[in-house]
């Protein structure tokens, strides 16, 4: 079943083109996706913060870009979160765990729903870790695995959200250095 996208908007289109510039930092192989991953967090009363940004293969062990972008923001220390999300908006001092459930992901390609080098899924450490939603820019092709890292995410209770405009562009990226 081919995901429906919603139409390209002005919420959630700064952050999809920031993770389309992340996936241009990706090395590319012909056996992996070149993938761009933004975390943003929506606190009430506040503007969207970007928390953490990541691409395939940018940290070692043939890493995938949201797995790159949650380890990053997972290693902030207390006084890097604070600075980040300023003004907190609780009377405790912020935590990863605190944030979170706050964060949308946007990334340029499904979520893996499966490795084939054995490593934890990306859909898998977004359930995890509790996101909100998800917004992705384009369903992953079968080039390498039958993806269904959108169906678990749903079924796992977080929001999937197909966005429309870009898929094209996302699909470019994702399949930069492969030959057609």
């Amino acid at each position: 079943m081919t995901p429906t996208p919603i139409p390209e908007d002005h919420e959630h289109d700064p952050f999809m083109r920031q993770a389309l510039e992340q996936a241009a930092f990706c090395e590319p192989v012909q056996t992996a996706f070149c993938v761009g991953c933004v975390l943003v967090a929506r606190f009430p009363d506040s503007e969207p913060i970007v928390l953490s940004k990541g691409f395939s293969r940018e940290l070692p062990g043939n890493t995938h870009a949201e797995a790159n972008a949650l380890t990053k923001f997972e290693s902030l220390t207390s006084p890097q979160l604070q600075s980040l999300v300023s003004p907190w908006p609780l009377e405790a001092v912020p935590v990863v765990e605190d944030i979170l459930p706050l964060v949308d992901v946007y990334t340029t390609l499904e979520p893996c729903s499966v490795r084939t080098s054995g490593l934890s899924a990306c859909a898998d450490a977004l359930i995890r870790a509790r996101i909100r939603r998800c917004i992705i820019g384009v369903q992953e092709p079968d080039d390498f695995v039958k993806c269904e890292g959108a169906q678990k995410m749903k079924d796992a209770g977080v929001e999937v959200i197909w966005y429309g405009g870009l898929e094209q562009e996302c699909l470019d990226a994702a399949r930069r250095g492969h030959h057609t």
